[in-house]
């Protein structure tokens, strides 16, 4: 599997562990924005915005267009 469909994967995954979190618990904006050391959400919005970011780089490598 490429590393293209590896990221598409994670990405997948880390949006249904989302929704189930907030679907059982509820998210606050500070929970989301913010969240303190060792909550669930901690990391996440980074993490996702990082793949996010090497996904669209590699799209554009592939295409040989530039951002």
């Amino acid at each position: 599997m490429s590393d293209k469909q590896e990221m598409i994967k994670k990405m997948i995954e880390m949006q249904k562990k989302f929704i189930a979190y907030e679907q059982e618990h509820g998210v606050s904006a500070q929970e989301y924005f913010a969240p303190e050391a060792g909550h669930a959400l901690n990391n996440y919005r980074q993490e996702y915005n990082d793949l996010a970011i090497k996904l669209v780089d590699v799209a554009h490598e592939e295409r040989g267009s530039h951002r």
